[in-house]
């Protein structure tokens, strides 16, 4: 599994590193550490993370090559980003 965070896009909200304390980490207000190539193990628990983080920073590898998560309003309108 491969990881990639748009640190441009991200806002230090943290909730990857709630949802995958494992994978994510928050150095200070704003410096995210990260593991960009956890164990298939995580996949659960990067999905969640990149579903809940807020401005949609966190982008994961799938069968198609790299997605960002949908938002929870698009997975329950049926769509994908």
């Amino acid at each position: 599994m491969r990881v990639v965070i748009n640190l441009n896009r991200c806002q230090g909200y943290a909730q990857c590193c709630f949802l995958a304390p494992e994978s994510f980490k928050l150095i200070g207000d704003e410096a995210l550490l990260y593991n960009p190539a956890p164990d298939d193990s995580m996949r659960e628990k990067i999905e969640r993370a990149a579903a809940a983080c807020p401005v949609q920073a966190i982008a994961f590898d799938s069968a198609n090559g790299y997605r960002h998560s949908t938002t929870q309003q698009e997975a329950a309108h049926g769509h994908q980003a």
